[in-house]
């Protein structure tokens, strides 16, 4: 019984680690995205993906059918989800000037391809509120808000004084 038990547990450790050598690098950008950190210096995104690994190798026996890379999707987006992440403003990018929310339905339409009925599902979200939080980031992005033009200095000032009509 030792055995058969061993033997199940080193396949299912190889078919874990063979998913996690052709998903990973794509979760890793997902995550990296997510959390608008620098793709060279991610702690954040390293440690998210971590743990929605960790969560998708727990259930791995479960899957029964089920594709591992939208089960790991899926935790990645729930851990992504919680509190705790959305405390984090983002570090620099186009991605940055959005709520954790918005990033969050954004990368997983734009970049993972995900439906709207499946990410409103994901999020427990009416659908309706999905497109339009969808549609309120894609006009940041696309359209970001102007800059106030900086203030004048005193120097400037005082040296258009100067200038004769």
């Amino acid at each position: 019984m030792r055995e058969r038990r061993a033997f199940q547990d080193a396949r299912r450790a190889r078919e874990f680690e063979a998913f996690v050598a052709g998903a990973a690098g794509r979760l890793l950008h997902a995550a990296t995205l997510l959390t608008t950190e620098p793709a060279d210096d991610n702690p954040r995104a390293r440690k998210l993906l971590t743990s929605a690994l960790a969560r998708t190798y727990a259930s791995w026996d479960r899957l029964r059918g089920e594709d591992p890379y939208d089960r790991a999707r899926k935790e990645l987006a729930l851990r992504f989800a919680r509190a705790a992440w959305h405390r984090h403003r983002g570090y620099g990018g186009v991605l940055c000037r959005l709520g954790p929310q918005e990033r969050l339905i954004l990368v997983l339409r734009l970049y993972e391809g995900v439906g709207e009925e499946q990410v409103a599902a994901l999020l427990r979200l009416p659908m309706e509120r999905v497109h339009a939080i969808h549609a309120r980031a894609m006009a940041l992005v696309l359209h970001p808000p102007r800059r106030p033009a900086p203030a004048a200095s005193l120097g400037d000032a005082a040296a258009l004084k100067e200038v004769p009509s």
